[in-house]
């Protein structure tokens, strides 16, 4: 991709992009890349800075993973968003692992880890940026960790039905037991077996096809 491209891109999403230097801009598009990811591909394995990335389709899922293998989806990221966690020369104050995956194929751009953190050495604008967008998914991960430690399995898979209802913009939702079992923090059995008891209340229909809502009143009532 050229870099006239990356221009366009980044001067509509990055609100700090008037404020720095044209030198900073052009660096920041030299060291951008294009990739594609295929779905279940390994895009980060927290061992080091991938940079920083911003999805132009699909969805990525972002994890992290006991020493027993165990991992706990912290949230997705979907078309337009973007990743600092993964970007760890950024912000030196994030110590701790975390993994991302291709849910689906997907095409990210990644500034340069490096690149990113020497621009916002020298302009605090883009450090601030940085911190400002990490901060905000760590709401994300407050609501997963409040979820699993404090919510009742039926008002977690409710909330999560609903959300991913409303996010795809259908009733239907075609994701396995075992993707929303991982995307939950849960096991397989565990929402087989919760749906299976919505099912008999009339509130969802499984099938092969997926997860169809079928009273959505009863699911929003169980997921306050």
């Amino acid at each position: 991709m050229g870099q006239t491209r990356f221009e366009e891109v980044y001067r509509e999403i990055l609100p700090f992009w008037s404020e720095i230097s044209e030198t900073d801009r052009d660096f920041i598009c030299q060291n951008s890349y294009t990739f594609t990811y295929p779905k279940g591909k390994n895009v980060h394995d927290g061992s080091e800075c991938s940079g920083v990335i911003l999805v132009r389709g699909g969805s990525l899922r972002l994890f992290i993973l006991s020493d027993e293998g165990r991992d706990i989806t912290l949230y997705r990221l979907h078309k337009g968003d973007m990743c600092m966690l993964s970007a760890s020369c950024v912000l030196e104050a994030i110590t701790f692992d975390v993994f991302i995956d291709a849910e689906e194929d997907s095409e990210c751009y990644v500034i340069s880890g490096p690149a990113f953190a020497a621009v916002a050495k020298r302009s605090p604008v883009v450090k601030i940026f940085a911190l400002e967008t990490a901060v905000s998914r760590f709401s994300d991960v407050m609501w997963v960790l409040q979820q699993i430690l404090f919510m009742s399995m039926d008002r977690r898979l409710a909330i999560f039905l609903s959300d991913e209802s409303a996010r795809i913009g259908s009733d239907t939702i075609t994701l396995t037991h075992e993707q929303i079992a991982r995307y939950m923090g849960s096991a397989r059995e565990v929402v087989s077996r919760m749906l299976k008891y919505f099912a008999n209340e009339g509130i969802v229909e499984v099938s092969r096809k997926g997860i169809k809502i079928l009273d959505k009143k009863r699911l929003r009532k169980l997921a306050l």
